[in-house]
């Protein structure tokens, strides 16, 4: 074979490879993270969905149904499910959840069967968790301002969801899926816990403002 016909090969190996797009797979620490989180947000999602279905029978049979985490007007989880803003798109927003924790889930277990995926994948699934960090934040305002009581189901799919965002963004940025300065993407190789833990500390200080000493009253 000639030199001619040997480079003509390895230029076409080479371009072959440059079109083909790369894909990134998780270590087993963010493929837990994703399972521990999307499992922790799929038994609030599941939690919140028996006890408004519960509500709504009662409501029909004259009665009235109290969840178990209601434990005073404040942290008051049926204020919440009863709240229009529990059924934003025209359904309980956990169904929501139901789907949305899952397929968290099913991300995570792929990630630890050693599964690789493109940039548009990850880059889609940063922005399911964006819009679910958004929602939670809308409904956070909602509760704490508007509804003025406090669901823990509720609360532990807000952490659940902040937790996820953060570490799935470091992720996408540390592959050089979002573009960041080097300051960055250092930052977030070694501190990307600083992110959700600084994010629920806001959260927990404005409840803490807002409620205070009456939280647990």
């Amino acid at each position: 074979m000639s030199k001619t016909t040997v480079k003509d090969v390895s230029a076409t190996v080479r371009e072959h490879t440059d079109a083909v797009p790369r894909t990134v797979g998780g270590g087993r620490a963010f493929a837990f993270m994703l399972m521990v989180t999307g499992a922790a947000g799929l038994l609030a999602a599941w939690v919140i969905t028996i006890d408004k279905f519960k509500i709504l029978e009662a409501k029909v049979a004259g009665t009235t149904f109290t969840p178990g985490c209601s434990l005073n007007p404040i942290i008051s989880c049926g204020s919440v499910m009863e709240s229009k803003q529990a059924s934003v798109f025209g359904f309980p927003n956990p169904m929501l959840g139901l789907v949305a924790y899952g397929i968290v889930i099913c991300v995570g277990m792929s990630l630890l069967a050693h599964a690789r995926f493109p940039r548009w994948y990850w880059l889609t699934f940063n922005f399911g968790t964006l819009f679910g960090v958004a929602f939670c934040t809308w409904l956070q305002f909602q509760s704490l301002y508007r509804i003025s009581a406090l669901c823990l189901w509720c609360s532990l799919a807000w952490v659940a969801t902040i937790i996820m965002f953060w570490y799935v963004t470091s992720f996408n940025v540390r592959n050089d899926f979002l573009p960041a300065p080097g300051w960055l993407k250092r930052f977030l190789g070694e501190f990307t816990w600083v992110l959700p833990v600084t994010h629920i500390g806001i959260i927990g200080m404005l409840i803490l403002t807002r409620w205070g000493a009456d939280l647990w009253a």
